[in-house]
């Protein structure tokens, strides 16, 4: 696989993660996660101005987990009359 990092660089990358405690390795994957769901819910919304916080929300599941999930949890939502899903 093709990569725009050098091996050196990658094996300093490893081991700048290694040396990290657990709990800093998790803080930096719930950070980076988090930057990937806004950048999604953020393109999504480009594509889709029309859309509210909401159908943002549901098309984020859509995509990332399957029409059927965002089907489910558009249901429930509606049935408990709850804010967005995050």
């Amino acid at each position: 696989m093709p990569s725009d990092t050098t091996f050196d660089a990658e094996q300093m990358q490893l081991r700048l993660l290694r040396d990290k405690t657990p709990a800093e390795r998790f803080a930096l994957v719930a950070r980076l996660t988090s930057d990937v769901v806004r950048a999604s819910k953020r393109a999504i919304a480009r594509v889709h101005p029309e859309f509210s916080q909401r159908e943002i929300g549901y098309r984020f599941i859509e995509l990332h987990y399957g029409r059927e999930l965002a089907e489910a949890t558009r249901r429930y939502v509606e049935a408990r009359g709850d804010d967005q899903p995050e």
